[in-house]
């Protein structure tokens, strides 16, 4: 999925931007419509994606954010793996302690990629063991800079595939124990899996190729899917309507990244293949300072998510890069925070630190 997770990089926190600075829209935009409470049953789902501290230092401003989300209860929240998975242990370590020491629900991220069925197998049983019950399959990436790398020869090779590898491990733990065969009922394995609105750059796939394995993954066995990155609600939109037309009917989660900082979004764009639009970046470039730059993004993001809410988005799942302002500011924009305030009179209700977050 080319995982924005990889991309981040340290900047200081920002200043909480409340509903009350996002601008009156220009003609064209999406104007954020009245919706219910976030306690009702069929509100949008919120969701982000969180990756494990790449060192101790980092591990406070991680869990600093892990507290400020759990406060707007959000439906899930992922984990990365690392290409390869090269983060594992400490993937394992926070998916375990997000199960114990807080109330988010943790879909941990799977790749596949050059490893074995054996292999995986085992990965999936420590998970399962921990009590996890969500993933993410997803095939990963080859290692960069090994141009004789080769598939392992008894390796699973698409997200399909290792969907399918997910169902299998659960079915065999189930006839093994009669147990967990009622825990199962109970607690029924979910999988997810990845989309592309403009097709996967990472292989050259087209949206079309990315839509027959969408299908794919639905028949292997996938519940619902979430989107790379995109910058404009129709790449999102079309994505769904040919999905739809090719039979796929599992939900479909468009993934949004805070566009607050241009040298992320390129950074983005570099490791990803998604072109960031020129307008966005002479928007954000444009700006008088860093406060006013992450305004614009702010209110370019509420838009955004306006715009595929309003064309039958089932939720929004948000990229933070491990930081949780510009996250919330989406949110509370949007009106997906449980507030029913309007979004011309709400206060920040975030401490505001007084430096703006990239």
């Amino acid at each position: 999925m080319n995982h924005v997770a990889d991309l981040a990089s340290e900047h200081p926190p920002v200043a909480r931007v409340s509903a009350a600075t996002v601008e009156p829209r220009t003609p064209g935009t999406h104007a954020a419509p009245e919706r219910r409470p976030l306690a009702s049953v069929d509100r949008p789902t919120v969701s982000f994606e969180l990756f494990p501290p790449r060192n101790p230092h980092a591990a406070p401003r991680l869990w600093e954010t892990i507290r400020a989300i759990e406060d707007v209860r959000p439906d899930f929240v992922s984990v990365t793996y690392g290409a390869s998975g090269k983060t594992r242990e400490t993937s394992r370590t926070l998916v375990t302690q997000l199960l114990r020491e807080t109330a988010l629900n943790p879909i941990a991220h799977l790749t596949c990629v050059g490893t074995s069925r054996a292999e995986i197998t085992t990965i999936v049983e420590e998970f399962l063991d921990e009590g996890v019950r969500s993933f993410l399959a997803l095939r990963g990436d080859p290692p960069v800079g090994q141009p004789d790398w080769r598939p392992h020869p008894d390796g699973v090779d698409t997200a399909g595939e290792l969907v399918e590898l997910l169902r299998e491990i659960e079915s065999q733990r189930c006839i093994a124990s009669p147990s967990q065969a009622v825990r199962a009922r109970v607690r029924p394995l979910s999988i997810a899996v990845a989309a592309f609105p403009r097709g996967n750059a990472a292989t050259g796939g087209t949206r079309a190729q990315d839509v027959a394995s969408l299908l794919a993954k639905q028949e292997a066995g996938a519940d619902f899917a979430i989107t790379q990155v995109f910058y404009e609600a129709d790449a999102y939109l079309g994505l769904v309507a040919e999905a739809r037309e090719a039979g796929v009917v599992i939900p479909i989660i468009p993934g949004i990244i805070p566009a607050t900082d241009p040298a992320r979004l390129l950074r983005v764009q570099e490791l990803s293949g998604v072109p960031v639009p020129s307008s966005l970046l002479d928007l954000l470039g444009n700006a008088d300072d860093d406060l006013d730059r992450h305004r614009r993004g702010i209110r370019a993001g509420v838009d955004l998510i306006n715009g595929v809410l309003d064309g039958g988005a089932p939720g929004v799942h948000l990229y933070t890069f491990n930081k949780h302002h510009a996250a919330l500011d989406l949110l509370e924009g949007a009106q997906l925070t449980g507030s029913s305030r309007s979004a011309t009179d709400s206060a920040p209700t975030h401490a505001t630190p007084t430096t703006p977050e990239g």
